[in-house]
């Protein structure tokens, strides 16, 4: 495979499986990843149980020290770096670990007063996120202007591809959603298995405290190109604009499509997958498919090794 600029992509909330860190494979950095998030966050041994998993704080802990304990695989063991990092969500916060922005401990305790926040956010009322599939995001805004909902009720929280929009909201909201979306013609109407709703207004006292929380972080120089979530943009050398999106994108809806379209722009030939799952190595694809994708969750870590030539 020929293998220009490589960047490496972190999933978010909704990819996680029961089983997830006891899956990773057995090297040296995996290790010492794992012993440095007991230390820091205390026991980690059920925390990727189907049980624990039901938490949405812990399932955003289980996401970060997944994503952190495979690219230190990646580039301590194997010496295998990306030019650019992108993650979806709390996924942006294990790229931020691997651009040099945070270091695990500063992301461990920010995912970890992410997560509470969130829920507390989300502690009075239903609420929820759902995917909409076969709709474009004007159709998507269009159907839910029609909807008698308030904005702080319903919003669009992730563009994920051309044509699957994640929305938010009440959980009667995202019902009279569902129902103008069938009419609408989309192809399925998926509620997501979470208990909170984000990315939207609901969330902005959760964007404050974060960035209150980030502001104490030493800005290092980046070891690699971050892409936001809130605009798509290629960070490099400012890593307080890192900071400032892992606080603000809470509470602004995800371009993850943008920036799957914009990674080819940049010289990437080759994005990576960091565990669990597949789901943005295959709208990465999708949306770029001059991009070649890997998924260690897939293949192994010793073939994907094999697939990059290096």
């Amino acid at each position: 495979m020929n293998v220009g600029s490589l960047a490496f992509l972190y999933p978010g909330q909704g990819s996680q499986v029961p089983g997830m860190l006891h899956d990773l494979p057995d090297y040296p950095a995996v290790k010492l990843t794992l012993d440095a998030a007991a230390d820091i966050a205390g026991d980690i041994d059920e925390l990727d149980s189907v049980v624990a998993l039901r938490s949405s704080s812990n399932s955003q802990l289980a996401l970060l020290i997944c994503g952190v304990a495979i690219t230190q695989a990646f580039t301590e063991d194997l010496d295998i770096r990306p030019e650019i990092v992108a993650g979806h969500s709390v996924g942006a916060f294990a790229a931020a670990v691997a651009a040099g922005v945070l270091t695990f401990r500063e992301a461990l305790d920010a995912v970890r007063l992410r997560g509470q926040l969130m829920d507390q956010a989300c502690a009075s009322g239903q609420w929820g996120m759902a995917a909409i599939t076969g709709l474009r995001l004007r159709q998507v805004r269009n159907l839910l202007g029609t909807l008698d909902i308030d904005s702080d009720h319903l919003w669009i929280a992730n563009i994920n591809s051309d044509d699957q929009i994640v929305i938010a909201g009440t959980a009667a909201g995202l019902s009279s959603a569902g129902q103008a979306a069938r009419r609408a013609g989309a192809r399925q109407f998926q509620p997501l298995d979470v208990d909170i709703a984000s990315h939207g207004p609901l969330q902005r006292k959760t964007a404050s405290a974060l960035a209150a929380h980030l502001a104490d972080i030493p800005l290092r120089t980046q070891s690699a190109a971050y892409f936001t979530n809130t605009g798509a943009r290629r960070i490099l050398n400012d890593a307080r604009l890192v900071l400032d999106d892992l606080a603000q994108s809470v509470a602004q809806p995800v371009h993850w499509y943008d920036i799957a379209r914009l990674l080819p722009e940049f010289g990437v030939t080759v994005a990576v997958q960091m565990p669990p799952g597949h789901v943005l190595s295959r709208l990465a694809h999708t949306a770029a498919p001059q991009l070649a994708t890997l998924s260690p969750a897939d293949e192994g870590v010793p073939r994907t090794v094999a697939r990059l030539g290096r």
